[in-house]
């Protein structure tokens, strides 16, 4: 039998509009378990998202809000692997062996009657445990394999933590010799859309031709991984922030403007992007620089869209610079310095100190010295 020491940190979610209900069935299972109660499926849907320490669910059929299937669908149908696979047993008054088709036909584990006696409850759970720690067991040791990989199987890019490896070389090169190193995440919005219309091996097929689009316009220099179902992260050690900007539109307008046809189905690839750039950000490391590319992609992951003539959610100029830096020196190229009159002097006199720093960074040879001689006393 599964004993508190088995289950740390794990808890049993107990949905049941019957106070009466829940009750009895906490008797049976706080001497072992870590037990929530929530009165209708809404509430304990919210749960099942909000604690991670929830490892199973015990649910009525019939609750106000959202009944015991409505619950079983939103579990089953999750892209959380963690809430899809988990363990939901159907607590029930109807025990009639349509009520009990349903239930599994709805991806119940195991069906209760309310009736049932402690030992029966306490066994059932144990047997669901033992299922759950066989599961967990295999992904462990699947993902050990994954961590040591090179390669992800399926596009044939960088695992993410491969990449990660290969990227801390790279910013590590690049803070010690002052060369570029910019980060560019394109994730496909549309992706689930586009799993479910066609499958997961054709939807596989499409992740397989974008990989083999992004690195076919890199640079020997540069890496690309799969760093998550729907996206892949080029870093570019040898693109400032111009280039990589122009590389991530290029990719994501080439990736819009070709739908995926397939039998009747005709999809849109939606995609967003992530840019981050040691020539535009402060980082002091490639964790940090990926962190801020991630950052910049909030607004789609909050479902609003940037206009399709603007970046999503990239605050870089297409120079390359800050938009206020990049607006001030229009300001300046349209300006004439006999217009200014006396004004240009100051000008250049509060420029000096970025020139001086500018020049110096760039190993040019220029009398910027003198120049600030020129201006003492005025």
């Amino acid at each position: 039998m599964a004993t508190a020491g088995d289950i740390a940190q794990r808890t049993v979610l107990l949905v049941d509009d019957s106070k009466f209900v829940r009750a009895t069935f906490k008797r049976i299972l706080e001497a072992n378990f870590a037990v929530r109660e929530e009165a209708d499926g809404e509430a304990g849907w919210i749960a099942i998202q909000a604690d991670k320490s929830i490892v199973m669910v015990f649910t009525d059929l019939s609750m106000p809000k959202l009944d015991g299937f409505g619950l079983l669908g939103r579990i089953r149908g999750s892209g959380d692997l963690r809430v899809k696979q988990m363990p939901v047993v159907v607590i029930s008054g109807e025990e009639g062996e349509a009520t009990k088709k349903r239930a599994r036909d709805s991806g119940a584990n195991d069906f209760i009657g309310k009736t049932a006696d402690a030992p029966e409850v306490l066994a059932r759970i144990d047997n669901l445990l033992r299922l759950v720690q066989a599961k967990e067991e295999v992904v462990v040791s699947r993902e050990a394999v994954q961590s040591s990989a090179i390669r992800d199987p399926i596009t044939g890019v960088f695992t993410p933590q491969y990449l990660l490896t290969e990227g801390r070389k790279h910013f590590s090169h690049a803070k010690r010799h002052g060369g570029p190193l910019a980060i560019v995440i394109l994730r496909i919005d549309s992706y689930g859309e586009i799993e479910q219309a066609v499958g997961k091996d054709v939807a596989g097929k499409l992740l397989a031709r974008i990989a083999g689009l992004l690195t076919s316009t890199l640079r020997t220099e540069d890496s690309v991984g799969r760093t998550a179902e729907n996206a892949f992260t080029v870093i570019s050690a040898s693109s400032g922030p111009a280039e990589a900007l122009t590389f991530a539109r290029r990719m994501r307008d080439q990736l819009q403007a070709a739908p995926v046809k397939y039998q009747s189905h005709t999809l849109s690839i939606r995609a967003s992007l992530g840019i981050a750039s040691l020539g535009h950000d402060t980082a002091n490391s490639v964790e940090e620089l990926l962190k801020i590319a991630m950052q910049r992609m909030q607004p789609a992951t909050t479902g609003a869209r940037a206009p399709e003539s603007t970046v999503p959610v990239t605050p870089i100029a297409a120079s390359g610079l800050p938009p206020e830096v990049e607006r001030a020196l229009q300001v300046l190229e349209r300006m004439s310095a006999d217009r200014l009159g006396g004004g240009s002097d100051q000008v250049v006199r509060r420029l000096l100190p970025f020139l001086q720093s500018a020049f110096r960074r760039l190993q040019i040879d220029l009398p910027v010295d003198k120049i600030m001689e020129r201006f003492k006393g005025k």
